[in-house]
């Protein structure tokens, strides 16, 4: 949680040192978990405004703003880089460069443009659809799967660059991926109760899908994953998620 938000937490014990570097080679395990608690406060925030007069668009631009000051907008920087850098550049080495530019271009504005519009456009959907209590929980639903998703992926793929940040703190390893996938169906519980089956297997497949297409395309272009390809795992996944459970009644 310390890694993927602004959440000032305290130390657990005597022994946890605040300055240390996660060690992912096994705690991201616990990032379906992370990202759930990592959510709640803008969910408990929409579930609060749903029961006001406010508009479900105000609601759900509210809750977009709210989680992207949480995260410090950390995956969101990273989808930006993916685009600027996946088709501003004409070589690998380029692209690269391009991702590592604090930066931001035509391609990346464009891209968050969209994804951030399309994210609220179908928050304030969830939000008309499902009263506020169920549109959060599937709203935290979707959050903890795409961790999930992003640890998947970052296990599958090789490593863009040796010394990146996806590199810098131990990739997981299968065992891994499979207990970050076990964590997240608990977390997913609340979907299966209140979607419909046709809704909920087109929620999971988009939202894998997603993350499977991102891991390609990055391996396509840049020859494997990076830190800014992760961000853009899980923003692409969380929103596959949303639509998949909005298609279909």
């Amino acid at each position: 949680m310390r890694f993927f938000s602004r959440l000032a937490l305290p130390k657990i014990n005597r022994v946890d040192d605040l300055t240390a570097p996660p060690d992912f080679t096994r705690i991201s395990r616990a990032a379906p978990f992370a990202g759930f608690v990592i959510a709640l406060p803008a969910a408990a925030l929409g579930v609060f405004l749903g029961f006001t007069e406010l508009p479900s668009l105000a609601v759900a631009t509210i809750i977009t703003g709210f989680l992207a000051a949480t995260t410090g907008a950390l995956h969101e920087d990273g989808l930006g880089d993916v685009a600027d850098g996946f088709f501003g550049g004409a070589t690998r080495e380029r692209r690269l460069e391009i991702m590592k530019d604090s930066r931001i271009g035509a391609f990346g504005a464009l891209t968050l443009i969209i994804t951030v519009a399309l994210r609220i456009s179908l928050l304030a959907a969830l939000w008309q659809r499902f009263s506020p209590a169920d549109a959060a929980l599937l709203f935290l639903g979707g959050e903890a799967l795409s961790r999930a998703l992003l640890v998947w992926q970052w296990h599958s793929l090789p490593l863009a660059r040796p010394n990146g940040l996806a590199a810098k703190f131990g990739k997981p390893g299968r065992k891994i991926v499979q207990q970050a996938l076990v964590f997240a169906i608990p977390l997913l519980v609340p979907a299966a109760l209140l979607l419909s089956l046709p809704a909920l297997s087109l929620a999971l497949l988009l939202a894998a899908g997603a993350a499977y297409a991102t891991g390609r395309l990055a391996l396509a272009k840049i020859g494997g994953i990076t830190g800014d390809v992760l961000g853009a795992t899980q923003q692409f996944s969380g929103l596959g998620f949303l639509i998949g459970l909005l298609m279909v009644p």
